[in-house]
């Protein structure tokens, strides 16, 4: 059963259309389990009904015609209960819907099984036989297990072919509900998408169609001809050390790339108007198909022979295709898109990002808000390869996308888009202004930096210092470790345009999803591992030199403060203290006339909640590191799409640790601040000026639109607002209730809404 289940997922994944994937699955279900008929209804919620897409067994002309009820139907309560059901006999069931044009007569042995996609039911697997009795253990449990791994495929496949209607108007523009992804960064874009993909990422590749045929013949003909040679030259090398028997694959490869199959199916495609990328792509699916589909083990793996001359070609294709113009306003598409995918497409153009993995606090969406662009993370059910040069609108606020929108959806956002270009013009007025509530109660306004090298002091500094300055990209950029002397000059220039105002260098913080190239770490769960001062303390020589060229730049400037990242225990920080002590102390005795900084750790593990006291005697202020410490409290990876949707750092046990460090910092008269993009969320801010906290550190983008919020309320009314929070018991209560409160104020738009 095991290697039937393997073929069966292998076919049904590799297959494009949505109509083949569920006739392949039917097909093989039916033959497998030896059952009379085998047929897949999707769930169609807006009309409470249930379509028949594919069936085995039952008229053929019924598929995609017959329509059975949701609430009144055996399929139906599969649906409804979201198990599988087993009966011997479905005639004599209450729930039996008779649909006479299937030829269902004869049939009285059921099985249901729903397909289930973020907790809801998409569609559901319906077997019959003819006989009066059950399906046997085994077969539910085959076709459960099926059930469950097609769902995510299945589950996109439903939004590619809801977007093939409306690109080939079948149904009227804009019927189409928007595809949902996470909020990455807040705003609104409307553009036109633009892919970006790995030449290695063949289903990836998008949709284009193009008007010069013959053009994009020759050039998929020269890439081929490129391959050839590439092929032969490599054979001609390698034949003075492998045997003639070895050198026989790369004949056949040749003989691949000279057969009217591969050649003529994809040039045919191209004839058709698709582009050679993606005329290549199905050329490579269709082989895939045949080959996973063949019995013998040998001739499965050839199917990897024809993917990798696929991405050979590819190589050559994505060359010619380098100087492709750009459309005016792009919204950038990707699988898993990071900063420097941004760097690649001229600023001024782009307007928006959707990429279908990572979450609010993956990198790509941090460097999008300290940009000001709009971003959807998370969207795993965008069909990449389908909205390439389409219209499209990003919704950073709900983390909604929409392709093809109809007039009335283009003119709510065009509504929103006018609301937030007044909002940013209202908000420049605030720039000189106080970051204080509305009873005069000042908050230290900071600014998280450090994703690239060459600080705009005017950017900045518009606040009242650096919050949060992450040291490792100086280390992140090189081949090597920067020397003292590199780090010096690098941290003299930041703590110069800055001072008199405070700068918070934190000392290296690498491994999890940071890495050296240099200084490989492998682990399996990094997260949890090797990073941040554990790291630092085990190589004290990279700490020391640190630390040396940190205290050697605040000569004369006095701004600096060290933030220790990833402190744990009380026994850490007193070796971290140890050190710095240390160096301190050599550098006093080398005649270096400088001061000992201010030194704080970032509260971002939650045994350094519950030791925040034992902490405060021994350091000078505290920083929370919000993000972390929302994603070890909740135990859910920030970058895992699958489980984003679980990180919300309004969650009431962020909330109350939070609060529990803010406290334990001020009974020793401590400093409390908070980093990360906690911060720079208008409605956790009043929570956290609630709190307490003396500062909030946030990218430049968020700054005057949070003062601006603070601005409105006393703070009083922030501490209400906190106790009120701090009854409720899950994280969706506590964001709707802050909206609320932000609605009530007017400040909707900040939500996306209009005032």
């Amino acid at each position: 059963m095991l290697q039937a289940l393997r073929k069966i997922i292998s076919e049904f994944v590799v297959t494009r259309k949505i109509e083949r994937k569920l006739l392949v699955l039917v097909t093989q279900i039916k033959k497998i389990i030896n059952c009379d008929a085998c047929s897949v209804f999707i769930v169609d919620e807006n009309n409470k009904q249930l379509i028949l897409m594919a069936t085995d067994g039952f008229y053929q002309e019924a598929v995609g015609v017959v329509r059975i009820p949701l609430k009144s139907s055996l399929s139906g309560l599969v649906a409804k209960r979201a198990e599988p059901i087993n009966i011997d006999d479905c005639l004599s069931h209450p729930a039996h819907y008779y649909v006479s044009e299937t030829g269902e007569e004869a049939m009285h042995g059921y099985l249901g099984v729903p397909v289930i996609h973020n907790r809801k039911v998409i569609a559901v697997i319906a077997l019959h036989k003819q006989s009066q009795s059950l399906f046997d253990v085994d077969s539910e449990t085959f076709v459960t297990t099926i059930a469950s791994q097609i769902a995510d495929n299945l589950a996109q496949a439903r939004i590619s072919q809801d977007l093939d209607d409306i690109l080939n108007a079948d149904i009227p523009r804009g019927a189409f509900h928007p595809i949902a992804g996470l909020p990455g960064a807040p705003g609104i874009a409307m553009g036109v998408g633009y892919v970006m993909y790995a030449p290695s990422d063949i289903s990836a590749i998008p949709d284009r169609k193009i008007t010069d045929i013959s053009n994009e013949v020759a050039i998929f003909k020269s890439a081929v001809k490129n391959v050839k040679d590439d092929i032969t030259v490599l054979k001609q090398e390698l034949s003075k050390t492998v045997s003639d028997n070895e050198l026989s694959l790369f004949d056949a490869y040749i003989l691949m790339l000279d057969s009217e199959s591969l050649l003529g199916e994809t040039i045919t495609r191209i004839k058709e108007g698709q582009w050679a990328q993606a005329a290549l792509r199905d050329t490579l699916e269709e082989y895939n198909v045949q080959f996973q589909s063949m019995s013998d083990a040998y001739l499965r793996e050839r199917s990897s022979d024809v993917l990798d001359l696929g991405r050979r070609i590819l190589r050559y294709l994505k060359e010619d295709t380098n100087n492709k113009a750009l459309p005016e306003r792009i919204i950038l598409v990707g699988e898993l898109l990071t900063p420097s995918n941004l760097t690649q497409i001229p600023l001024d153009n782009l307007v928006g990002v959707i990429s279908r993995r990572g979450s609010r606090t993956s990198h790509l969406a941090i460097f999008a808000r300290a940009m000001g662009i709009p971003a959807v993370m998370g969207a795993d059910l965008i069909p990449v390869e389908k909205i390439d040069g389409r219209e499209l609108i990003v919704d950073g606020y709900k983390g909604d996308v929409y392709v093809n929108p109809a007039k009335e959806i283009q003119s709510r956002y065009g509504r929103l888009i006018e609301d937030e270009s007044r909002l940013t013009e209202k908000l420049l007025e605030l720039a000189d202004q106080p970051a204080e509530t509305e009873d005069g109660h000042r908050i230290t306004f900071l600014v998280t930096t450090g994703l690239v090298s060459n600080i705009d002091s005017k950017q900045s500094c518009i606040a009242d210092g650096i919050g949060l300055y992450r040291t490792e990209l100086p280390f992140m950029e090189r081949q090597r470790f920067p020397s003292e002397n590199e780090q010096l000059t690098i941290y003299r220039a930041i703590l110069e345009q800055c001072a008199p105002n405070p700068v918070y260098l934190r000392t290296l913080d690498v491994g999890g999803d940071k890495a050296l190239s240099y200084f490989p770490i492998v682990e399996e769960n990094p997260f949890l591992g090797w990073r941040g001062i554990r790291i630092t303390l085990d190589h004290p020589e990279i700490f020391l030199v640190q630390i040396r060229a940190m205290l050697r730049a605040n000569l004369g400037l006095n701004n600096l403060h060290i933030l220790l990242p990833m402190i744990s225990n009380v026994a850490e920080l007193n070796d971290t203290l140890s050190l710095i002590h240390r160096v301190y102390g050599e550098l006093l005795e080398d005649g270096e006339k400088i001061v000992m900084p201010k030194v704080g750790v970032m509260i971002e593990v939650p045994s350094a909640v519950y030791m925040a006291e034992s902490l405060a005697k021994r350091v000078d202020f505290f920083s929370i590191g919000s993000n972390d410490l929302t994603q070890y409290l909740l135990a859910v990876d920030r970058n895992n799409a699958r489980v984003a949707g679980l990180y919300d750092a309004l969650h009431p046990a962020v909330l109350k640790a939070i609060n529990q460090v803010a406290q334990a910092g001020h009974a020793y008269n401590k400093p409390v601040g908070i980093c990360g993009e906690m911060a720079g969320d208008p409605a956790a801010a009043l929570l956290l000026v609630g709190m307490g906290l003396d500062s909030l550190s946030m990218s430049v983008s968020s700054l005057l639109r949070v003062k601006w919020v603070l601005r409105h309320f006393t703070r009083n009314r922030t501490r209400q607002i906190l106790a009120d929070v701090l009854q409720m018991e899950d994280a969706e209560t506590i964001r709707e209730h802050m909206n609320n409160v932000l609605e009530m104020a007017g400040m909707g738009v900040l939500l996306g809404s209009s005032d």
